[in-house]
């Protein structure tokens, strides 16, 4: 419950405190005096953007601050209790408005953010003013109306939570399938290419030896002659090295018997023959080994040039030629494994799908009967403020599925963010009108009576302890105004009522009474309010609401009727 109100250097405002009660409160004044700046300066504590136009000419800052008594099982306490303050000491708002337009907030005089505010401040209080009005015209608000009277906050936000892990999970999958689709492009060069290195069977370093088999192909003839000369001038013909070597370590043999040295020689020279022995079969190995055939080097420089053009397509060298290859092999691991990605993410998104038009059937199952009891208890209310011939009705559709980003339920409906309901107020205002929305049939009058029906209905169920009426009385009069003050008074029952009306009918049912009056000191406006608490103060005030600036005692005494009348 709003308990005061204070507003200090607030536009026309100089230094403004406000006490409020339980009940029913009204504020009245002529027009101009500053009603609707008071509005603001609550709209601005409860979270609405500042502006540094509202600071008073000449201050250097706005200061607004409002205390709230806060029931200990509200959402509020509950919020209150999160940041660590104790809800049991009430809510103290304030908030400091600079004439650069930087404001500052402060909760429990703890600095603040306008987050905080907002949720703390959600079911604390509401205003309902002629931009409400213009709210409650905007179709895109009418869902959110519903769910606050189905109660179903909870199951649309638990849709919104599934909702945005599907949306970046379908954008992923899309975003994996068109990386897919162009491996996929690029699948069939890369089995060709690599069947083409596989093919080659190319081993390591492979293009060296080829090389130098080239080069020993190249001069197979030469290398043979050269080879077998050696052999003959060695060992095979007649006076060869070995035959000559032979003779000579037989003949230091024997003048070795009477000298060591030479006998040492002669050993020596034993050994240079075996080597020759060896040396010689080497080359006979050697000799038989060499390729003299011409098919031989044709071959050789055939699998060089196959190797060669590999290594030009593939890198320059063997190495890189060895490593795209283990490149593309993994390329098709990874095309591999974006598949089963993909099917991994599908089944994910496909369980979370499921599940989100379960609950979306849920929402829009309780939203459809909540719409037939909001339309059947909106049409009491109406026919309480004379409006008994007007059809208010909750419409109810629901889009296709477009293309394949949307989020479709199982029978093709568009699932979105709130669920797969779009929802519009219609109302017919006089019998053998067709139902329309209301932004296109409804007159001042009528759309506030729609609005306060609408209050009415949704107090029942919504935890508001403080509604906040200005301009209530738009485009009423006479019996209609009646009931609209009568219907204020039945809300106060069970909740803290404040109106700003300008209308006596509707005045007269409230349990305190303030005038709002504006007065000229020093040539600047100043705005005050005074709680009229004598009987007099009130029937003076009714009184000058029913005829203006000219009071009679005929209004005096129409004014005292209509206090007791609404007291009765």
């Amino acid at each position: 419950m709003l308990n005061e109100l204070s507003i200090k250097n607030f536009a026309i405002i100089d230094d403004l405190k406000i006490s409020f009660q339980p009940g029913f409160s009204v504020l009245t004044g002529e027009t101009g005096t500053g009603k609707s700046i008071i509005m603001e300066a609550v709209n601005l504590l409860l979270g609405s953007r500042a502006s540094a136009d509202l600071v008073r000419s000449g201050c250097e800052a706005a200061e607004l601050e409002a205390f709230f008594d806060i029931d200990a099982c509200s959402k509020t306490a509950e919020l209150l209790e999160d940041q660590g303050m104790d809800a049991s000491d009430g809510l103290i708002l304030r908030r400091v408005i600079s004439g650069s337009g930087k404001s500052r907030i402060f909760i429990n005089s703890r600095q603040s953010t306008i987050e905080l505010l907002k949720q703390l401040t959600r079911d604390l209080a509401g205003i309902s003013s002629q931009h409400a009005h213009q709210g409650l015209l905007r179709e895109d608000n009418h869902l959110e109306i519903l769910d606050e009277f189905a109660g179903t906050t909870g199951l649309k936000n638990e849709i919104r939570s599934l909702y945005t892990l599907i949306l970046p999970l379908k954008k992923k999958i899309r975003e994996m399938k068109m990386i897919l689709d162009r491996k996929r492009k690029e699948q069939d060069l890369i089995l060709f290419q690599i069947d083409e290195i596989r093919a080659a069977a190319i081993l390591p370093h492979e293009d060296e030896e080829l090389d130098k088999k080239h080069r020993a192909l190249l001069n197979a003839t030469k290398t043979f002659e050269t080879v077998n000369r050696s052999i003959h001038e060695i060992h095979d013909r007649e006076g060869s090295i070995i035959e000559k070597m032979s003779f000579l370590k037989n003949e230091l043999e024997k003048a070795g018997s009477a000298d060591e040295t030479l006998k040492t020689i002669a050993e020596r020279l034993s050994g240079t023959l075996f080597d020759l022995e060896d040396m010689t079969r080497e080359l006979r190995h050697a000799s038989s080994a060499i390729d003299l055939d011409p098919a031989s080097l044709e071959i050789t420089d055939q699998r060089r040039d196959m190797i060669s053009k590999l290594k030009r397509k593939y890198g320059g060298s063997l190495d890189a030629l060895f490593q795209i290859y283990e490149d593309m092999q993994q390329q098709l691991v990874m095309t591999s494994d974006t598949e089963k990605e993909i099917s991994v993410h599908e089944k994910e998104v496909n369980a979370f799908i499921g599940t989100i038009g379960v609950k979306a059937l849920e929402l829009s199952g309780l939203r459809k009967a909540a719409g037939e009891t909001l339309s059947r208890l909106a049409a009491d209310e109406l026919n309480s403020l004379e409006m008994g011939k007007a059809k208010f009705e909750v419409s109810f559709f629901r889009q296709a599925v477009k293309d394949e980003e949307d989020i479709g339920a199982p029978e093709g409906e568009k699932i979105g963010p709130d669920g797969m309901d779009k929802v519009v107020f219609l109302l017919s205002p006089n019998p053998g009108e067709p139902l329309k929305p209301l932004a296109k049939i409804a007159s001042g009058g009528e759309l506030s009576r729609i609005v306060l029906a609408l209050k009415a209905v949704l107090s029942r169920t919504k935890s508001l302890e403080t509604l906040i009426f200005d301009e209530v009385d738009a485009g009423i009069g006479g019996a209609t105004s009646e009931k609209v003050g009568l219907k204020l008074k039945q809300l106060s029952a069970n909740h803290q009522v404040i109106c700003i009306t300008h209308l006596a009918q509707i005045a007269k049912y409230a349990a305190r009474q303030f005038r709002i009056y504006k007065e000229v000191i020093d040539g600047r406006t100043f705005t005050a309010i005074v709680p009229l608490e004598k009987e007099t103060e009130r029937i003076e005030e009714i009184a000058r609401m029913i005829s203006g600036a000219t009071i009679t005692p005929a209004t005096l005494s129409h004014a005292r009727e209509l206090l007791e009348q609404a007291s009765a």
